[in-house]
């Protein structure tokens, strides 16, 4: 395992430079939404250029979550749908949702390569140049700078819009900040102890302390706080002897952080380890499952904010905790011998992510900066009891929060911040992804836009993030031919753009509450 090449931040691999690029359209990130934005900013005649902080193009696409969080594919259009289509092809079908990591890479590798558009990977934002309310340009570490007409934040972080001084939240609004049930701090049966497990060193003992990530602290329904869902790695496993690179003991192995799942387990918890969906390639994408997963609950608050140095430091302690899961459920003799037997028939899958040994380069990031626009994603959206008539596109997947702290509750440890509901396909506002325009008028943040904490769990869906590039990208270069700020294209001109290229903006169910409601701007 070559865990020296595995990292989100290493000066050293960052090449020294002082090129000056000139552009239409900055993208800053090319995961799978920055290279959608790019391809379409082509498409519109811009020359454009995408700055990627990894190795690899297509964030979590190509990162691991190849088993695509959809809601309802009948909504997903333009490019977005096109990248499915593209991946059916390749396996011989009219569309394929389960891809291996590789499989995506290559694909969006050649959406860039088609495009004429280039990428300069191990980019990172150093300063932002603004003037009388526009940016005017970066310059990233290493010394490359870029001038441009319009900058589109594709990053999971929000890193850009930070700098430009764009307003935005980080963790959870209480309930009572938009009106919602299901924002703020939220207790579930889901993803949860279903027997009493102690929290402390020393097994019902509170004076020996608690065991790392659990805090102590009051429970207050619905109230706001700091805290994001947790992240972690999707791996991409192998059940095929011939490809598989076994789990190994990381060297900073700490059998505290695994604790509680052996006391989970003797209190006869006999719950998934895991969910091992099926992808191509008689291979599986690995997701979290139950109250112990590859989930790294409470460990990544600092992150959003954090500088990239301490970003480093949060995702390699994700690295060695979900290493040290691995080996602990392959090996640990407080694992039933038949579990042990089940997580040692897969191993990572020796033919993805050969740079880095098997393990995604990808850390995933569900939740960071979420801007704060004009107009703000929330519930309602979600619910169907507010309606942006602005759609640049739908989301259908359900409000969905990883649990985003432990804490402990009568001497027993406790998941907190777990939400799942279901919601039927809405809108995605024109003005959800765009600042105010007193903040700045041409940049557009298609990816950490203005949404609540629990809109934000439905919306940030892969194919999502994709749709709202494709139509960021429209709108910068509507702006740009008509000399505006973004904030100023007319939705009627962008709507016809839009449909043209095949995005959907409404779904069959929306347009008919529409109608039964008498909103009657509904667009068909």
């Amino acid at each position: 395992m070559n865990s020296e090449k595995l990292c989100y931040y290493n000066p050293a691999l960052i090449k020294e430079t002082t090129q000056q690029i000139g552009v239409d359209v900055c993208i800053y990130s090319g995961n799978a939404a920055g290279v959608m934005t790019a391809v379409q900013a082509s498409r519109m005649g811009l020359r454009a250029v995408v700055l990627e902080q990894s190795g690899r193009l297509g964030g979590m696409t190509s990162g691991g979550l190849s088993c695509t969080d959809a809601g309802s594919i009948d909504v997903i259009g333009g490019l977005s749908r096109d990248f499915y289509r593209r991946a059916g092809q390749y396996y011989g079908v009219a569309e394929e949702w389960r891809f291996e990591p590789h499989v995506a890479a290559e694909m969006l590798t050649a959406y860039l390569e088609e495009a004429g558009v280039p990428v300069h990977f191990r980019q990172f934002l150093q300063s932002a140049k603004k003037e009388n309310g526009r940016l005017r340009s970066i310059t990233l570490e290493g010394g490359l700078q870029v001038h441009a007409k319009m900058f589109i934040d594709c990053s999971y972080e929000g890193d850009l819009m930070a700098a430009a001084g764009v307003s935005y939240h980080v963790g959870r609004e209480g309930n009572a900040a938009y009106n919602e049930t299901f924002n703020g701090a939220q207790m579930s049966l889901y993803h949860q102890f279903d027997a009493h497990v102690s929290p402390y060193i020393i097994d019902g003992d509170p004076d020996s302390g608690l065991l790392p990530g659990i805090e102590k602290n009051a429970y207050i329904q619905g109230a706001s706080d700091h805290r994001v869902q947790a992240y972690n790695f999707r791996l991409c496993l192998s059940k095929n002897s011939g490809n598989q690179i076994p789990f190994e003991k990381p060297t900073d192995y700490d059998e505290h952080e695994y604790i509680l799942l052996a006391r989970h387990l003797k209190a006869g918890w006999d719950g998934l380890m895991g969910h091992y969906d099926s992808i191509r390639g008689d291979k599986c994408d690995l997701n979290n499952s139950g109250a112990l997963s590859t989930d790294f609950i409470g460990r990544n608050f600092d992150y959003p904010e954090a500088d990239y140095a301490r970003r480093e430091e949060i995702f390699q302690a994700h690295v060695t905790y979900q290493k040290g899961l691995m080996w602990f459920r392959s090996h640990d003799a407080s694992v039933p011998e038949k579990m042990r037997e089940q997580q040692r028939q897969w191993a990572l899958a020796a033919d993805e992510f050969t740079e880095t040994g098997g393990w995604p380069h990808q850390l995933y990031i569900r939740e960071a900066r979420r801007m704060v626009s004009d107009y703000v994603m929330t519930e309602h959206h979600c619910m169907g009891r507010a309606i942006a008539e602005d759609s640049i596109g739908l989301a259908a997947y359900m409000m969905d929060s990883h649990n985003c702290q432990r804490l402990v509750c009568d001497g027993k440890v406790w998941n907190e911040g777990d939400v799942e509901i279901k919601v039927s396909p809405y809108p995605v506002s024109q003005r959800a992804i765009c600042p105010r325009k007193i903040e700045c008028e041409n940049l557009l943040v298609p990816v950490c836009l203005s949404s609540s904490h629990i809109a934000f769990g439905s919306i940030r869906m892969e194919p999502v993030f994709m749709i709202l590039g494709q139509s960021a990208a429209t709108i910068a270069a509507i702006a740009i031919e008509n000399n505006s700020a973004l904030q100023d294209v007319p939705y009627a001109e962008l709507c016809g753009q839009l449909e043209a290229d095949g995005q959907v903006l409404n779904s069959k169910m929306q347009l008919c509450e529409n109608i039964d409601s008498n909103a009657g701007k509904a667009r068909q």
